[in-house]
């Protein structure tokens, strides 16, 4: 039997569109946030109350996918940030599409958009610059600093700056995704 049928929370979260695996108190702090404090105001998802989005109508996201809905997110969208299906975000991560001119730190230089493929793993405290594109089924490790691209995926990134410390089976990620 469903989980519905003996807690009556689940299909009120069902109701209104809220994920099972969060809790009812992380979409009223949500609320309380976004709506009423107007903290991260423009993001139309949502996120954890100690996350910042910059710019967030430059974002594409994926099914399933919920950037900052983890603690400590910092993302940065001024150039744009496009996120594939199922891809996650560790707590305390930061993206950052876009850095500051040297001279003028109140403006930023215009460049590409950082892009994550699809089923990708962000761990926690990592660092992706502008213009970086993850492939699909990268995994960036905790901590690491990505500040090239990666557009074989496939793949397990490590370190500061971020290299290959490992190659995924593509036909048994390939029969993941599948699946979904």
């Amino acid at each position: 039997m469903e989980k519905s049928q003996f807690y009556p929370l689940g299909s009120i979260k069902d109701l209104f569109g809220m994920r099972r695996e969060m809790s009812a108190g992380f979409y009223l702090t949500d609320f309380l946030f976004r709506r009423i404090l107007r903290q991260n105001s423009g993001v139309k998802w949502a996120i954890h109350h100690t996350s910042t989005i910059h710019n967030p109508e430059n974002i594409i996201k994926g099914r399933n996918v919920f950037p900052g809905d983890s603690p400590g997110v910092y993302i940065n969208a001024v150039n744009g940030f496009k996120i594939g299906d199922y891809s996650n975000i560790a707590p305390n991560v930061g993206i950052i599409s876009a850095n500051h001119d040297f001279v003028n730190n109140d403006a930023h230089i215009a460049g590409e958009p950082i892009v994550i493929g699809r089923f990708c793993w962000i761990g926690m405290g990592a660092v992706i610059l502008p213009g970086v594109t993850l492939a699909d089924f990268t995994i960036v490790g905790a901590g690491a600093i990505v500040n090239k691209s990666f557009p074989e995926g496939y793949c397990v990134i490590s370190g500061n700056p971020a290299r290959i410390i490992k190659y995924l089976n593509k036909e048994e990620c390939d029969a993941f995704a599948q699946s979904k």
